[in-house]
């Protein structure tokens, strides 16, 4: 399962994902924002990330205008490897050599085309292994140091 969230910037966008996941029968819970009514990222991004965080779905997708606050936050989260990407290439690099499991897109930078292209390039891309997840492991033991 995909949790999903955005802020006002990223509303329009999200609701048009959500058509992508549904022809896909790709099941997702939205965890808001659920207008274009000015609010806060932090909000949204901490309740995907913990949601991926804890298990309770696999994958995120976070959206707000820029996708750095969104990242910023998601990254706070025990378990969570989250970047803002803004092209496929970016988006398919950040699974296979990081294992992303959080994607925060930029609403004001890519279209609907461009960021259903990006999902379907994340969520079909395997993570490399090898040096990469020599990487990874590094990248936990730091967590474990830092998150305790």
């Amino acid at each position: 399962m995909i949790a999903i969230g955005c802020d006002h910037g990223g509303y329009k966008l999200k609701e048009e994902i959500k058509k992508f996941l549904d022809e896909k029968q790709i099941p997702y819970k939205d965890y808001g924002t659920y207008s274009e009514e000015r609010t806060d990222f932090p909000i949204y991004a901490k309740e995907v990330a913990k949601a991926v965080s804890k298990k309770e779905c696999e994958y995120g997708i976070l959206i707000c205008k820029t996708g750095f606050g969104m990242s910023i936050v998601a990254n706070k989260y025990k378990g969570v490897r989250c970047a803002a990407c803004y092209d496929e290439s970016t988006a398919k690099q950040a699974k296979e050599h990081i294992n992303i499991n959080v994607l925060a897109l930029p609403a004001e930078y890519v279209s609907v085309s461009k960021a259903v292209s990006m999902i379907r390039l994340w969520l079909g891309s395997e993570f490399l292994q090898g040096r990469y997840l020599d990487r990874v492991h590094m990248i936990n033991e730091i967590e474990e140091e830092n998150m305790k």
